[in-house]
């Protein structure tokens, strides 16, 4: 197995064993053939091709050069080491100052390497979980890695996840051409955004290192949440024990400070995530047929996938405000655009200063006077 970023046992979690736990317990993917595996991928990549153009030619944002991100059709475990890598990343500040928090003493050694199989572990299990559900990603802050290649400037990379999307159209019974490309339509949306907003990657890594760099928690407590996320996909959540509210991962680390970044965070991926819906929707019905149909199906899918299992996840990560803020976002980007057109919306992406706050995700037209028109004097 390739070591994900060199001294990778080390600190506070044990990455490369985190790989290998996800890699063991995750569920095999759909059944095909060698051949229709190739064709999938051969697929995607054309879809991915194409979808760009699409996506390029609905928003007028960017150009064929400022497009330099890889595209990668990966599997399950692909899948997993392509994140690890990038939490790796993005987590080093926030792991170096718990290790400097628990001290150098031989005994806080000892324990900081137990503790760091332990989530090694954890992260792994929830990482398998994971990894049969995404249908794609584009990774914002992915290093670069002997077999993960990544942008030039800055990181990023598309991955599509073939197994998972596979999986899903044939339990939808969709059209599998069609399904493929709706699917990257939506994914190459977000890398759209990156590569041709150049600002956007530092500014939304500068406000989540300032988040992390306010956490003032000893490890012990975000260890247990992740312990908790583990045992609650194994069942293993004591008998009688009172539900996840208040105990979600985001919201044990917030300080005053916190919650004012936090916001701003839920402002801009509540953005990105409406800006990808609208553009899949505003697309699709030009070049995917059956794309009521899809929509429609995979709609019902996940309302009837939120199992207690999904439930209890979604929690303790946070994830279930994030939906709601994702629905949110996509009817801020379809005020704007009724009102100003596609260019006039497009204002957003001039810099920070017109990214809209939370308050305005929720009122778009408050956004719209901010930015399009003077007070009157």
């Amino acid at each position: 197995m390739t070591s994900i970023g060199g001294a990778a046992s080390s600190g506070m979690v044990d990455w490369n064993l985190a790989v290998a736990t996800a890699t063991r317990l995750m569920r095999p993917g759909p059944d095909v053939s060698r051949d229709e595996a190739r064709a999938v991928v051969a697929e995607l990549r054309r879809h991915a091709r194409s979808a760009e153009e699409h996506v390029r030619g609905f928003t007028n944002l960017g150009t064929p050069e400022t497009h330099d991100t890889p595209l990668l059709v990966v599997d399950r475990p692909g899948w997993v080491r392509a994140n690890v890598a990038g939490f790796r990343e993005l987590l080093k500040p926030l792991l170096d100052k718990m290790q400097e928090r628990r001290g150098t003493s031989p005994g806080n050694v000892m324990m900081g390497a137990v503790g760091g199989k332990v989530t090694g572990v954890e992260l792994g299990m929830l990482l398998s979980f994971l990894a049969s559900r995404v249908l794609g990603q584009y990774e914002t802050f992915a290093p670069a890695t002997r077999d993960l290649p990544a942008g030039a400037n800055g990181g990023g990379r598309l991955l599509l996840v073939a197994p998972n999307i596979v999986h899903v159209e044939r339990e939808l019974d969709v059209e599998p051409h069609d399904f493929r490309l709706w699917v990257t339509l939506h994914e190459e949306t977000h890398r759209t955004q990156f590569t041709a907003v150049p600002w956007l990657r530092d500014h939304l890594e500068g406000e989540i290192q300032a988040f992390l760099a306010e956490t003032d928690v000893d490890p012990t407590t975000v260890l247990e949440r992740v312990r908790e996320a583990a045992q609650s996909l194994v069942g293993g959540r004591p008998e009688g024990e009172e539900g996840d509210e208040g105990r979600s991962l985001v919201e044990i680390v917030q300080t005053p400070a916190q919650r004012e970044m936090l916001g701003r965070l839920t402002a801009v991926m509540s953005l990105l995530e409406g800006h990808a819906d609208y553009v899949m929707d505003g697309v699709g019905p030009e070049v995917v047929p059956s794309v009521a149909e899809i929509r429609e199906k995979f709609q019902q899918r996940r309302a009837k996938g939120a199992s207690r299992l999904d439930m209890a996840l979604r929690k303790l990560l946070g994830l279930d405000a994030k939906l709601r803020q994702y629905r949110d976002g996509e009817r801020f980007v379809r005020a704007v655009v009724d009102e100003v057109g596609m260019e006039g919306f497009n204002r957003v992406w001039t810099s920070p200063n017109t990214l809209p706050t939370k308050a305005e995700i929720g009122k778009p037209a408050d956004w719209i006077t901010r930015v399009h028109r003077k007070p009157e004097a």
